[in-house]
């Protein structure tokens, strides 16, 4: 097939691999595939990693062996596939909220922040039922709110910060990619292959 070069190809220089942060229901896991296909990399979400290898669900992790238990899970999992070439990553929200933890990412990683308020993030949420352990208390609201100002300051740490409230993920992730100097038009292209 004759055309333009690969998206990879005209990644900023040195980038070889995205992490995707942000708080739950900020659409990390439905933006990455879209961005790892238009650059023709693989994608990988941790949370969904973590189930297959735990055999259960966050929440079920959370329930049984509690919080620890999973961020150690998601600490290997995500270390595994940031020694990886070639992948957009989406991490859960506490991954990315860590303390240091976007200022340390090996070098030729572009950090990207997907925001969204906690209004929008409950609702989302609340579309999925029971799956956020984190919001599984008498006022989702006020405790999206309270984790939102504690993380906030570490997602504002990523290389780039995109708003996801009222669009589209296809529009999320051609805006990420018209961050990193891809041309537009490259969702576009990836959704006809």
């Amino acid at each position: 097939m004759t055309g333009p070069p690969t998206a990879a190809l005209r990644i900023r220089p040195g980038s070889r691999r995205i992490v995707l942060v942000g708080f739950m229901g900020s659409g990390k896991s439905s933006v990455g595939p879209l961005l790892a296909r238009a650059l023709d990399w693989d994608f990988a979400d941790v949370d969904a990693c973590v189930e297959a290898e735990e055999g259960r669900s966050v929440a079920r992790i959370f329930a049984e062996s509690g919080e620890p238990r999973f961020r150690e899970a998601e600490e290997r999992v995500a270390a595994g596939f940031l020694a990886r070439d070639g992948v957009v990553l989406a991490v859960g929200g506490g991954w990315g909220a860590a303390p240091g933890r976007l200022r340390s990412l090996p070098e030729g990683t572009t950090s990207v922040w997907l925001r969204v308020s906690a209004e929008e993030a409950v609702r989302r949420c609340g579309i999925e039922g029971g799956a956020r352990p984190l919001l599984h208390v008498p006022d989702p609201l006020e405790a999206a709110r309270e984790l939102l100002r504690r993380r906030d300051p570490q997602y504002a740490e990523a290389h780039l910060r995109v708003d996801t409230e009222g669009r589209t993920v296809e529009d999320v992730a051609q805006q990420i990619l018209t961050l990193l100097g891809i041309a537009p038009g490259g969702i576009a292209m990836a959704e006809r292959q």
